[in-house]
């Protein structure tokens, strides 16, 4: 299927580690001229020059703190001079998982709740406020928010929060944008396999005394595929939703975590 992205322009923020930079190669492989941002210049740099050498493709990398008025509005700027435009934003930059183990509502402290919301959700809005009006003048773009399935469980409360507001943020933008022909949807990748996956499944697997494939089974094993998703298997659902191709998406909350079993969402 030809999906259309040739000569289209995109930022994916977060693009220098994990399933950001597995969109970032996916949408440069077909043809999307791409900047990356992350907060590190150095790991930002390292993953353009890898991305620019394994697909032949035009990609940048850009240094930016998402939780930063300033810097996102610089980092707009600074993508639409180096492309001539903008087509496709991709809001990626957050940290991967809430912190685990988070012992009930005693343990949320106020300052940690609020870090997690102002990089993940509100991340999301300064990057969407900046890049709109590029989108809109275009006529056509797409706006694809990556959040969890921690949106659709609990497990603890600032990683479900943060997912789920990042989901009504993808309803209200699509509301708005959709007449002016800008998508917005949101991605709820499940448990991915990452840079970070091996070192979670030789920690799990010294603890337990079991080998690291077992290991690897007990941690991710639980979907109806059985199996971790890749990092590149999550990258091609955003690559579909990125491209003229899913005229028929928006506002709409796509699950990419390989199924849960007996939940139902309508």
């Amino acid at each position: 299927m030809d999906l259309q992205l040739s000569g289209k322009r995109a930022i994916v923020t977060g693009g220098s580690r994990g399933i950001g930079k597995a969109i970032a190669k996916a949408l440069l492989n077909e043809g999307v001229r791409v900047v990356i941002s992350g907060r590190d210049g150095q790991v930002a740099e390292a993953a353009a020059a890898e991305l620019a050498e394994a697909t032949g493709g035009d990609v940048h990398a850009l240094v930016a703190d998402t939780r930063s008025d300033g810097e996102v509005e610089a980092l707009i700027a600074r993508t639409v001079e180096l492309l001539g435009g903008l087509d496709i934003v991709i809001n990626n930059a957050a940290r991967p998982g809430a912190a685990p183990h988070v012992p009930g509502i005693a343990g949320v402290a106020s300052d940690y709740l609020l870090d997690e919301l102002n990089t993940k959700l509100v991340g999301y809005v300064r990057v969407a406020r900046a890049a709109a009006p590029h989108l809109v003048a275009n006529g056509w773009g797409r706006i694809i928010n990556i959040s969890g399935l921690a949106a659709r469980q609990t497990g603890t409360i600032a990683g479900s929060v943060r997912n789920v507001a990042v989901a009504a943020l993808t309803k209200g933008l699509a509301d708005e944008l959709g007449p002016q022909g800008v998508n917005v949807t949101v991605v709820h990748p499940g448990a991915t396999r990452t840079e970070r996956t091996a070192d979670t499944i030789t920690r799990r697997a010294a603890a337990d005394g079991i080998s690291a494939a077992d290991a690897e089974q007990r941690l991710y094993g639980g979907s109806l595929i059985g199996r971790i998703v890749e990092a590149e298997e999550v990258a091609a659902v955003v690559t579909f939703l990125a491209s003229p191709k899913s005229v028929a998406i928006n506002g709409d909350a796509i699950a990419a975590g390989g199924g849960s079993a007996r939940a139902i969402h309508y």
